[in-house]
């Protein structure tokens, strides 16, 4: 199945740029997580389905793969990180 196809089922998809990067622009139902805000990341997904799969994405792709490992390190079992980030979603 497709990301498209995948993303019209309830899914817990979340963007890791900042609030003002979102903003500009994101990927219907995303939640805004941003990954500098060291202080709040972790506290964010504790509402989060470990068990769930969990897709994550940046701008480029380079924060979404260090926000992926540390969300495994959070207990995380199924992280799904879109290649290319926001960048390609939008080409």
């Amino acid at each position: 199945m497709n990301l498209k196809k995948l993303l019209q089922h309830n899914v817990q998809l979340i963007d890791v740029r900042t609030p003002n990067e979102f903003s500009n622009g994101h990927i219907e139902n995303a939640v805004n997580v941003d990954f500098f805000n060291q202080n709040n990341f972790g506290a964010a997904f504790t509402k989060l389905d470990k068990k769930k799969p969990l897709y994550i994405y940046c701008r480029s792709g380079k924060r979404s793969s260090r926000a992926a490992k540390q969300l495994a390190g959070l207990g995380f079992e199924k992280i799904y990180d879109l290649e290319g980030g926001y960048i390609k979603w939008c080409n």
